[in-house]
């Protein structure tokens, strides 16, 4: 034991070392996490952690996470926290309960605690074998008390686990399609399966469903027809059934109070002339009397979908007490939350568990299909009911990230450098979902008595931002300000989708560093380095040069084109930079893309890499692909035709590689290559065009707008 340690927030909020750890009578050791598996291989990192402090092999540690009833309440799995907040939770849990394990086992040999070694959970003293392992002395120790916070976790030097390569445990069963890995394959014994009729809006009142038609259409005569209000659900023991029935319902229910929606409203420059609510900062003003020039431009994306590989599938059963809800959602104790308001249930009695899912990135912070199932479940006492949207509803009815808008001034001295830098920033709020209360549960506004209407909010800036994030520069600046205009009514729900705003700013800001560069005669790479006073920064921006051989780009112009660009994610997690060589005839060409990356201490290099290239590939698609249609009914982009995103054969060689800073704290990296990827993306763009686009995505049109442009 030694001073004390500053505890993170989530061992503040689940003061019980019990919520954390257990010894199972199998001599195995359970660790239990509130963040869940989102494909980020945080199962396998958080393992890592415990069994290093634990001096446990790794088959004897097994991880639990996302369940209200064992699990703490770390609230949701995002904003790349979870090795950061969960991982030194674990790590402090575990140092002090082996700590404590290890007092008590020196009393029962009557030795000093540092005379005693742990070998697989066994003692030794004097290296030789004591007879006593941690499951002999567990019983003896308090778990049911809150963290000290005084005990010393392992010294770096003395990783064995912790830093290596491990294969991730989630990948074999999700890679071959083990039974019930995801939560979609996952058919309890008298399942019943449900579908649902969707209100088109919130304001949409239905006036007609004829029930006898719909079980006509469905060919289940014993079809059964959950209805509250305007949420309508279609039950049979056969899915195929199910989904005729909803499908035969959404082309022939009436409704009232329908909203047309125009298609300029999905564009990032329609928003610019919305009501918002404003928010300054930064630093003042500064005294540019010597700028002998002023740079203007604006960039813009659309909504984007979150565009998961399956459509969102929840389970519940409720035995007219308890609900029991099986959820790929992000956080479990948020939704218990949400689901008992919604239902008027005592919290307690609404259990959530967590299982894989096919992807989410934010839209799964409050778990509308996991609503949905609730309700029927409630209608339908003592039956299992497996409830699963269809492709058409997921893209239609999913919350999506905000469509965004960034005007960006520079002021520069006579070398080019800036002196004054103001951006401007229009968007939704980013955090709608998740969120909090059942009023963010799409169903709820379907039933009667809708919950108020939510206030619209957006985080700020010192907690990370939401259209704000990574809105500041890292660049030797000596005056910058943000102007941020959140947009509190607009066509769809919007909510967090990977990176934020992130990708948007970023771009923002590394186009504007290559229109810089360029202005002032400058290599692009070497104007950034001159402008970097944080060496972690300049070491992955050097590295991704070298990787991508910067210093053999030619002039450009000619339809290829190599671009780079930086960001710290949030500025204060991982540091990630992106070079990417492009083709660009009709269409844009990924050739190759290089990235270095430091995040300091790196738990599993396979699961961060993993990680990175995800994040590039996702971000890829983001730059050259994606848009959210929007249009007389509402979303009008509704299967992969209509919303094209990156495919296989458009994927290039990725080269990752990870500055190892094993000094330095684990910063989450899980964001940090979408900003610069999408950056990157367009700084090659118009390196091979010799003309910018500053919308994106970069796609065909817009191509040949600025080529146009360059020759008229």
């Amino acid at each position: 034991m030694s001073q004390i340690n500053q505890l993170p927030l989530s061992l503040t909020a689940n003061p019980r070392l019990d919520r954390w750890i257990k010894f199972e009578a199998d001599r195995t050791v359970r660790i239990a996490s509130g963040k869940v598996e989102i494909g980020q291989g945080i199962v396998t990192a958080l393992t890592q952690i415990a069994a290093e402090e634990l001096d446990l092999p790794l088959a004897r540690v097994t991880l639990l996470s996302g369940s209200t009833e064992h699990g703490p309440d770390e609230r949701y799995t995002s904003s790349s926290l979870s090795v950061m907040v969960s991982g030194t939770s674990i790590k402090l849990v575990c140092a002090e309960v082996r700590a404590s394990l290890t007092e008590q086992a020196a009393l029962r040999l009557n030795c000093a605690p540092d005379d005693l070694d742990v070998v697989d959970g066994a003692f030794f003293k004097n290296g030789a074998i004591t007879g006593l392992d941690y499951w002999d002395v567990a019983s003896t120790i308090d778990l049911s008390k809150a963290p000290s916070g005084s005990a010393t976790p392992k010294s770096t030097n003395d990783y064995k686990i912790v830093g290596r390569e491990v294969p991730r445990t989630d990948l074999l069963g999700k890679l071959t399609g083990a039974p019930e890995t995801y939560l979609h394959d996952f058919y309890p014994d008298g399942v019943l399966h449900a579908r649902t009729l969707r209100q088109p809006g919130p304001n949409a009142t239905l006036q007609a469903l004829d029930e006898d038609a719909v079980r006509r259409a469905s060919g289940d005569k014993d079809l059964r027809i959950v209805q509250r209000a305007n949420f309508a659900a279609f039950v049979s023991t056969e899915e195929s059934r199910a989904e005729a029935a909803a499908i035969y319902a959404e082309a022939n229910a009436k409704w009232s109070g329908l909203r047309n929606y125009r298609g300029y409203e999905q564009e990032g420059a329609w928003l610019v002339s919305q009501p918002a609510e404003i928010r300054k900062f930064g630093l003042p003003v500064a005294n540019i009397e010597g700028a002998s020039d002023t740079i203007t431009a604006t960039y813009t994306r659309p909504y984007i979908a979150h565009a998961s590989m399956g459509p969102s599938a929840a389970v519940a059963r409720y035995n007219g007490e308890t609900m029991l809800i099986w959820s790929h959602g992000q956080g479990m104790h948020p939704l218990q939350r949400n689901i008992a308001e919604m239902l008027a249930l005592d919290p307690e009695k609404v259990v959530c568990c967590h299982r894989h899912g096919p992807g989410c990135y934010g839209h799964n912070g409050a778990d509308d299909a996991a609503a949905d199932a609730a309700i029927v479940a409630m209608a339908l006492p003592h039956e299992t009911i497996r409830l699963q949207w269809r492709r058409e509803e997921e893209f239609a009815y999913e919350p999506v990230s905000p469509a965004m808008s960034v005007t960006i001034q520079v002021a520069v001295d006579i070398h080019g450098n800036p002196l004054d830098w103001n951006q401007t920033i229009w968007s939704a709020t980013h955090v709608q979902r998740p969120g909090s209360g059942s009023g963010y549960l799409l169903a709820s506004e379907a039933l009667e008595n809708p919950p108020p209407k939510v206030q619209v909010t957006d985080p700020p800036l010192e907690s990370g931002g939401g259209g704000t994030r990574n809105a500041v520069p890292l660049y030797r600046i000596p005056a910058h300000r943000i102007e941020h205009h959140l947009v509190t009514e607009g066509p769809v729900r919007t909510s967090a989708l990977r990176g934020l705003g992130a990708p948007t700013n970023v771009f923002a800001i590394e186009c504007m560093i290559d229109e810089l560069a360029s202005r002032a005669g400058k290599d692009p790479l070497e104007y950034r380095l001159s402008l970097l006073d944080d060496t972690r920064a300049y070491a992955v921006l050097e590295r991704t040069g070298a990787m991508a051989r910067w210093g053999d780009r030619g002039p450009g112009g000619n339809g290829t084109g190599l671009g780079i660009a930086f960001a710290r994610y949030k500025n204060t997690a991982a540091y990630s930079a992106v070079a990417v060589a492009v083709t660009v005839e009709q269409d844009v060409r990924l050739d190759c893309i290089w990235s270095a990356n430091d995040a300091g201490l790196v738990i599993n290099p396979n699961g961060a890499r993993n990680q990175l290239e995800g994040g590039i590939l996702q971000a890829a698609s983001f730059a050259l692909k994606e848009e959210v249609k929007i249009e007389g009914a509402g979303i009008a982009s509704r299967d992969w035709d209509t919303y094209p995103i990156l495919r296989f054969s458009e994927v290039p060689p990725v080269n990752v590689e990870i500055i190892n800073s094993p000094k330095d704290p684990p910063l989450g990296m899980g964001e940090c290559t979408i900003g610069p990827t999408c950056a990157a993306i367009g700084n090659a763009v118009a390196h091979a065009l010799g003309q910018r686009i500053y919308d994106m995505p970069l796609k065909r049109g817009r191509i040949m707008s600025a080529l146009l442009t360059s020759t008229s």
